[in-house]
């Protein structure tokens, strides 16, 4: 099978099933008499009502603002201090106790220490997803700063190459493929996260909107916020992919001529 026939057929196949499981679920909704399962046409209607037009400046914006921030603040963090751990064994060796103690706790188990020195508000919810992103990155610059070949750091000590070259044109370079693999898994758990957070103390957002509306036994609204976070956490796991495409094309290249 030819290349193109074949990542066609892939490319089918991933528009097709989830039309396939809509179809289905609409059928077999439209028919069941559950209280908790309620027609996909009232979700979708409810979908509408809601997150168009109602509830996306009130509650979908600031749940991304949150999510953004917590996450661009997390990878900042665990890139700069990733290089610099990767790059010492000395500092390496006295972090690793603390790194390891502190990407052990549990996410949840930091949310009353953060209510209590941050509040309910935006500054909790921004620490709690910067606190859980920074690990899977972290650990990826490290291990991707200690897997560079030593023969191309033997070849900066011979170029004289200065601290921010190295940076520049050998280290970032090298380490790129490992450190966005571990922001594609941190970004995933900024979405949990966000929600979590929105859902233990907040006043706005997608999570607390999806746990309301359970309360108030709004069954139709809590589906219509879950079917949200299923479509915002694709898209942004689609263009995750596309940015790290564009950005690696010279890796893929050195991966299948080696091939």
């Amino acid at each position: 099978m030819r290349a193109g026939t074949r990542s066609g057929l892939l490319v089918g196949l991933e528009i097709l099933v989830p039309i396939l499981i809509l179809a289905v679920w609409w059928v077999w909704s439209a028919s069941a008499d559950s209280f908790y399962f309620p027609p996909l046409a009232e979700i979708l209607r409810s979908f509408q009502e809601t997150w168009l037009f109602a509830r996306f400046p009130t509650d979908v914006l600031p749940s991304l603002g949150r999510m953004f921030l917590g996450y661009a603040i997390a990878v900042v963090i665990a890139v700069v201090s990733g290089v610099a751990l990767g790059l010492s064994v000395v500092a390496r060796q006295a972090a690793s106790p603390l790194v390891e103690f502190f990407r052990a706790i549990p996410p949840t188990a930091l949310l009353p220490f953060a209510i209590l020195v941050f509040g309910v508000g935006f500054e909790m919810k921004v620490f709690i997803i910067a606190f859980v992103c920074v690990w899977p990155v972290l650990l990826n610059t490290i291990d991707g700063v200690r897997a560079i070949d030593p023969v191309l750091r033997e070849t900066v000590r011979v170029y004289r190459l200065s601290n921010v070259d190295q940076l520049r044109r050998i280290v970032l370079p090298a380490i790129a493929p490992q450190v966005f693999a571990g922001m594609r898994t941190s970004l995933s758990l900024a979405v949990i996260l966000m929600v979590v957070s929105e859902m233990v103390a907040s006043t706005n957002g997608i999570g607390y909107f999806v746990l309301q509306a359970q309360r108030s036994f709004d069954i139709a609204e809590m589906w219509s916020g879950i079917l949200l976070l299923g479509i915002f956490g694709y898209l942004l796991n689609a263009v995750f992919i596309w940015i790290e495409r564009r950005s690696l094309t010279w890796y893929r290249a050195i991966r299948s001529s080696s091939t």
